[in-house]
């Protein structure tokens, strides 16, 4: 495993160095730091992107990892803000790492950062609890905002990326139609503590499946106003401003199917 340390404000990282535990993370003028773990099996990136975080008053790095091993290792000790964590990595990859996470059910807040183009990763990626998409190629300042936003309970990912979850997610719903799974008992706390009707959430289902507002009124026998009145309803209940973000929400609440 791998610490990172930051003296006179440089990235450095010593191997099998032992844990002494989180670090104060505060600072000047500033609440808390966000505490964060690098994840990913390439040391000149992990290196430069923890001296870029680094230039961020409100990080602080905290460790880096190259396999899924060493990021569970590293997650059950120093309980991170957020992990950045790359898909492909050897042994345990990011993947198979995220379905440990999800059992372990942590509070690390998980960010995949990927060169990936594969759309049903991202899906497999956001089934699994994941709360940002951020590819490699994006600017850094685009990635700082993703921590500041997930850090405090947002979703990330950028339209295009959100639109191709999207899409993806109910190409497969539709080839691989499978029976209603068993809700969790937390799944079914949520769904009693949801601030939707049964309209709404069936309304949220048709806009993550792609429906536009005159389609979805056809289906449900309803006005296109009145569609509107739910939408707006909606957006104020769970405080998001526009559809993209709507069906983000849907996928993450598991509300796509309108079950």
């Amino acid at each position: 495993m791998e610490l990172y340390n930051r003296p006179n404000g440089w990235c450095m990282a010593e191997n099998n160095a032992a844990i002494n535990g989180p670090s104060p993370g505060t600072g000047l003028g500033i609440g808390p730091k966000i505490r964060i773990v690098v994840a990913d099996d390439h040391p000149i990136f992990r290196d430069g992107l923890c001296k870029l975080l680094a230039l961020e008053d409100d990080f602080d790095v905290v460790a880096q990892a190259q396999d899924g091993r060493q990021v569970l290792d590293v997650l059950q000790q120093l309980e991170p803000d957020i992990l950045l964590l790359d898909l492909k990595m050897p042994g345990l990859d990011g993947l198979a790492t995220l379905q440990r996470l999800q059992v372990a059910k942590g509070k690390t807040r998980v960010i995949v950062l990927t060169a990936s183009d594969d759309k049903n990763e991202f899906v497999q990626a956001m089934k699994l609890g994941t709360s940002g998409i951020v590819l490699k190629q994006t600017a850094t300042d685009q990635l700082i905002k993703s921590i500041r936003k997930v850090h405090a309970g947002e979703i990330w990912l950028d339209s295009h990326t959100t639109a191709a979850v999207i899409r993806q997610f109910v190409a497969n719903e539709d080839a691989v139609p499978s029976a209603p799974q068993p809700m969790s008992g937390s799944q079914s706390r949520e769904r009693e503590r949801s601030p939707l009707s049964q309209r709404e959430r069936e309304i949220v289902a048709l806009v993550a499946q792609g429906f536009k507002n005159k389609e979805m009124a056809e289906k449900m026998f309803i006005s296109e106003q009145t569609v509107k009145n739910h939408l707006h309803n909606i957006f104020d209940k769970l405080g998001v401003s526009d559809r993209l973000e709507l069906a983000l929400y849907a996928i993450h609440n598991n509300l796509h199917s309108g079950r």
